[in-house]
Order: structure tokens, then sequence, then C-alpha cells
């Protein structure tokens, strides 16, 4: 198996909406952005599923080593040996895939955060990075892509934790801020127990709302010139409101189901976002 083929299962395994808007890419940002999203689920994956925290840091340090290695030349894993060519071409910075890592590390240190500015940092290392790195794949004209894709990350990073609040909870972790559970009147033993009720629906419903303010934004910031370009990231936009959509109709039961869109589903609003330009 080579390093490419390695990235693409691995991007497809995951059944990630991401998937769906690489399909439409030109070869070389294909590999690029798929070697990107694998090297993302990698080290992901060392903090999800590693359940010891010191063996989860040590796996973390051995990733930081190896992205040195990427950028001295000499990369040991399929995933780095792929994102050696995407880094050249792309210009893909080691600092921010470092960051990446940092984000990751920050799940080993923290399980709870005081508010929307702490959370804020979070989302940054772990979704912001790597819109930032994704617009370099795709292209733009205009340096204000860059904010664009900045907010674009923050959007999706607040969607999958909306998604996910029962799983991660399941684990330990809560990323709602503790300030806005306290405002809606959730205790955290209720979202570890996974007791719904109203206040929680509301809290929820706030969480959609400034995770749409966020689309919102990030596509009024795109500018014209790099829309085409930046297609993919508006594909990977429209199936993630959809999903927002699904997860306020079923009345925001994240707590003890995972809202998610079939394949096929998928696969037609990234078309339909694709074509419309």
């Amino acid at each position: 198996m080579t390093p490419d083929e390695y990235c693409q299962e691995k991007t497809a395994r995951s059944g990630s909406s991401f998937y769906y808007s690489f399909l439409f890419l030109p070869q070389n940002q294909r590999r690029a952005i798929t070697a990107l999203y694998a090297f993302c689920r990698e080290v992901d994956d060392v903090v999800d599923e590693c359940q010891d925290p010191q063996i989860a840091a040590t796996k973390l340090a051995w990733w930081r080593q190896e992205l040195s290695g990427l950028y001295a030349g000499k990369p040991q894993h399929p995933v780095t040996q792929a994102l050696q060519a995407a880094s050249g071409e792309f210009h893909l910075p080691e600092e921010q895939l470092q960051e990446i890592i940092d984000g990751m590390a920050m799940d080993l240190q923290q399980t709870r955060y005081l508010d929307f500015k702490a959370l804020s940092l979070y989302c940054y290392r772990v979704a912001s990075v790597v819109g930032l790195l994704a617009a370099e794949i795709f292209g733009y004209q205009d340096r204000k892509t860059q904010k664009y894709a900045h907010d674009l990350g923050l959007a999706f990073q607040l969607t999958n934790i909306i998604r996910d609040v029962g799983e991660d909870a399941r684990m330990g972790r809560i990323y709602l801020p503790i300030d806005e559970l306290q405002r809606f009147g959730v205790p955290a033993a209720d979202i570890l127990n996974a007791r719904h009720s109203d206040n929680f629906r509301r809290l929820m419903e706030f969480q959609i709302e400034r995770a749409e303010g966020y689309y919102a934004q990030a596509i009024d910031e795109l500018p014209a010139i790099d829309r085409r370009a930046q297609r993919p990231g508006l594909m990977m936009a429209a199936i993630y409101r959809t999903l927002l959509d699904e997860i306020r109709r079923d009345g925001c039961q994240v707590l003890t189901q995972r809202t998610s869109l079939t394949p096929i589903r998928k696969l037609w609003i990234a078309w339909r976002t694709w074509v419309s330009g």
C-alpha cells in the first residue's frame, strides 16, 4: 500500500463528511487534502483511543518528532510521507501542523472549559488551523480568505461539539463552556448522566445559533474572487448546516444519540454545492 493509498483508506474509513467534499477536486489537491485529513485523524485517534494519558502524550510527542522529520526530509509514517509532497507544493508550515497536535494535547490536560474564550483556543488549534491549511491547498488570491477559513473551521468544530455532546460525556469530557451551563441551569451531572431537559434543549439551541452565526460570518467574509477555489469548504458547510438542522429538528437529543446524514445525502449536498459554484 502506498502512502497515498493509506491516507485514502484512512479518510474513507472514517465516514467523515469531509470525504465527500474532496471527491470533486483535481488529483494533486485531492491527494494533499486527504493527507492532511489523515494526519488529523491519526493524532485525534491517539487521544480518543488511548486509555492511558501518559501513553497518549508519548505518542503525540512521537508525532511531533515525525513532523520535524518530515520537514527534514526524513518522514517515516505513511501519512507524513504523503504529506511531504503536499507540504512542498502548497507551502504548508510545520508550525501550523504542530499546533494541531497542541490542540489534541489539550484533551489530555483538561476536560472542561470555563467560557467560550477558553474553548475558542481549543477550536482554533484543532479546527481553524486545519481550515487555514486547507485554504492553502484549495488556493486563494485575496488574503481575506484566511479570515473565512479561520471562522469556517471554528464553525465546523462547534458543530462537532454539538453533535458529540453525549459521546464526549461518556469519555468524561464536556466542551460546552461552564458559564453557559450555569446560565441555562444545566448541571454538569445532567450531561454526564445523559439527563435531557428543557433547559438542556435551550442550551443546545443557543449553541446551534452560535455555530450558525459563524457559518454565516465565514461565508460573508469569503471574497468573490476565491469562491470557486474554496468550494470544498462551502460543500462542507452545506453538509454541516444540514446536520445542525437535523439536530434541532430532533429536539437536540444529542445526549443519547448521534445524529448523522446518510452518505447519499452528503454526496447530493456536496454535488449540489459544487455545481452551484
